[in-house]
C-alpha cells in the first residue's frame, strides 16, 4: 500500500486550463473522494495519478517516489472504470486470471502449447488460482466464476471489475465513477460494500464522483473541485458544516444550502430580508454579503414569532422528511425548509408560510464568495 502526493500539478490543453495548481496529500490506507460537477477536473486528476495523462507542470509521488516519467503499468495502481472494462468473451474466472497471468507468467508460459510443458508454470498457476479464489470469496462472486459478463447484472459486473483490480494487490485503487451505471437502490447497496471492502483491505482508495451522497457516506476525506481548482479538503462532516467557499456550500448538501442576500451596516450588523441577524463584523461595514443556512436549520413558526415568510409552491415528500419549497417574492428566490411529515401537513400549496432560523447556524460569505468566520471576524 502507498500514500500519494500531488505537488503544484497543473494541466492545460492548449490555452484551456483544466487543473490549476493542485496540491493533494493522500495518506496510506485513506479513502479520499474527488467530488465536483462534470468538467471540474476530477477525472483528469485521477488519470494523472494513474499515468494515463501527463501533467503540464508539477510532480506526482507514490510512496514518496517521484513518478512523473514512470509508465502506468509500473506505478502499481489498479483502476476501476465506469464501464467495467471486462473482456466479454471470457468467463469471470478468466477475467480475474488475466492480470495475474500477465504479471506473473513469461510470454512463453502464456502460450498454451509451450506453457503446459513447463513445470514452473504449474506452480505459478496454482498460486494464481489461489489468489483468484481468495478474492472471489471476499467479493462473494464464487457462484459467478463460470459465467460471462453478458450473463451478469450491473452490480455483479461491478464486483468482478473490483475483483480484477484486487487480485493484483496494488499500491492503491483508483475508481472513476464506478457506480454511475447502476440504479439508485443498487448504488446505495454498493456504497456499503465498497466501505466494508476498504475497511477489510486497509488499502488506499481514490474515488471520483459527481454524486455528493457517495462522497459524504464513504470517504475519510473529500476534496471538492470546481473549474480546475481544489476548493476544500477535509472530513465530510467538516466540509458539510463549515464550507469555506459559497460554491462548496451550494454544491455539498441535498437540497443545497439556502443562500440569501444580506447587507452589513456601518456598525457591522448584518440584515437579511429586513431582519437584523445581530452578527457584528469588523472590516466589512457597509458591504453586501450572503447568508447561508441549511434546510434543516430553518424552522416553521407562527407569524407573530417568525422572522421571514414565503409562498409555499411545492412539497417534496421523501417519507421521513418533507422539504417545503417557498417563493420569497422580495428577492425573487426560493428557500427550502426540511420538516417532519406531521408538521408539513399544516401548510398547503399557495399559502404563506412563516419561518425562522437557528441563529447559531448562519454562515456568512463575503461579496467574493469567501467564508467569513464570525467567531474570529476573519476569513476561513
Amino acid at each position: 500500500m502507498a500514500g500519494i502526493t500531488l505537488q503544484s500539478v497543473t494541466k492545460a490543453y492548449g490555452s484551456q486550463s483544466v487543473l490549476n495548481d493542485v496540491n493533494l496529500d493522500i495518506a496510506d490506507g485513506e479513502f479520499l473522494t474527488l467530488v465536483g460537477p462534470s468538467g471540474c477536473g476530477k477525472s483528469t486528476t485521477l488519470r494523472i495519478i494513474a499515468g494515463l495523462e501527463k501533467q503540464s507542470t508539477g510532480d506526482v509521488f507514490i510512496d514518496g517516489n517521484i513518478v512523473n516519467e514512470t509508465r502506468p503499468s509500473q506505478r502499481d495502481l489498479a483502476m476501476v472504470f465506469q464501464s467495467y472494462a471486462l473482456y466479454p468473451h471470457l468467463t469471470v474466472h478468466q477475467n480475474l486470471l488475466t492480470p495475474l497471468k500477465l504479471r506473473d507468467l513469461s510470454a512463453l508460459e502464456r502460450v498454451p502449447l509451450f506453457g503446459h510443458l513447463m513445470p514452473e508454470r504449474r506452480k505459478k498457476m496454482s498460486a494464481i488460482s489461489s489468489e483468484v479464489q481468495k478474492v472471489a470469496e471476499i467479493l462473494k462472486i464464487e457462484p459467478l466464476l463460470h459465467r460471462k459478463p453478458g450473463q451478469l447484472s450491473g452490480g455483479q459486473r461491478q464486483r468482478v471489475a473490483l475483483g480484477r483490480a484486487m487480485v493484483r494487490n496494488p499500491a492503491a485503487f483508483l475508481m472513476d465513477e464506478p457506480l454511475s451505471n447502476l440504479d439508485a437502490s443498487l448504488r446505495v447497496h454498493m456504497r456499503a460494500e465498497l466501505s466494508e471492502l476498504h475497511r477489510e483491505l486497509k488499502a488506499t482508495f481514490i474515488y471520483v464522483t459527481h454524486d455528493q451522497a457517495e462522497a459524504l457516506t464513504m470517504s475519510d476525506r473529500i476534496a471538492v473541485m470546481m473549474d480546475g481548482d481544489l476548493l476544500q479538503l477535509g472530513p465530510p462532516d467538516e466540509v458539510y458544516e463549515n464550507p469555506n467557499d459559497i460554491r462548496v456550500a451550494e454544491f455539498i448538501g441535498s437540497p443545497k444550502m439556502n443562500i440569501l442576500p444580506a447587507t452589513c451596516d456601518e456598525k457591522g450588523v448584518i440584515s437579511c430580508l429586513g431582519q437584523k441577524i445581530k452578527v457584528a463584523l469588523k472590516n466589512i461595514e457597509n458591504q453586501s454579503v450572503s447568508i447561508g443556512i441549511r434546510p434543516e436549520h430553518l424552522i416553521l413558526q407562527p407569524p407573530s414569532k417568525a422572522s421571514f415568510s414565503g409562498k409555499l409552491t411545492y412539497k417534496e415528500n421523501l417519507g421521513s422528511d418533507v422539504f417545503l419549497h417557498l417563493d420569497i417574492a422580495a428577492i425573487n428566490q426560493k428557500v427550502v425548509i426540511r420538516t417532519e411529515p406531521q408538521e408539513a401537513n399544516s401548510s398547503k400549496i399557495g399559502e404563506t408560510v412563516s419561518f425562522g432560523a437557528n441563529l447559531n447556524k448562519y454562515l456568512v460569505f463575503d461579496e467574493n464568495g469567501k467564508r467569513i468566520d464570525t467567531t474570529k471576524e476573519g476569513r476561513v
